[in-house]
């Protein structure tokens, strides 16, 4: 599977895992919702105070393995590359978009955005840079 294929597939199916890695070079896994937004980068709503983004600031490497809902159907993917983390008030809009595609509207916007405001939400945004699998086995 190629990058464009792997984004295309990411575009339809929103279960991932999104894999970072630790100070002592671990790696640390969180099931997440991933969108792909108009720059063909994979997006993920997290928290300023979470983890991952805690390893993303020191480490921007990261992986993402796209789950279809069936979650055993083929095909999967896994997406690596750099990340951006992008933090309140610049996320506010693309966190709106993420939400867009993951979820539809929201009954109120206004609400969302407090939401966003009070949980310290950033944006994570991942550029493909390699997609797999690439063989079968």
């Amino acid at each position: 599977m190629n990058v464009d294929e792997a984004i295309q597939l990411a575009r339809s199916n929103h279960r991932a895992v999104l894999a970072t890695h630790r100070r002592d070079g671990g790696v640390q896994m969180s099931p997440v919702m991933v969108a792909v937004d108009d720059e063909r980068r994979l997006v993920v709503s997290s928290r300023e105070t979470a983890i991952k983004t805690h390893n993303l600031r020191r480490d921007p490497r990261a992986a993402i393995c796209v789950i279809p809902d069936s979650f055993f159907a083929n095909p999967w993917a896994t997406i690596e590359g750099r990340v951006e983390v992008l933090s309140l008030p610049d996320a506010m809009e693309p966190l709106v978009g993420y939400y867009r595609q993951v979820a539809g509207e929201h009954p109120d916007w206004d609400e969302y955005r407090a939401a966003m405001t009070g949980e310290q939400r950033v944006l994570l945004r991942l550029t493909a840079e390699r997609a797999g699998p690439s063989r079968s086995g």
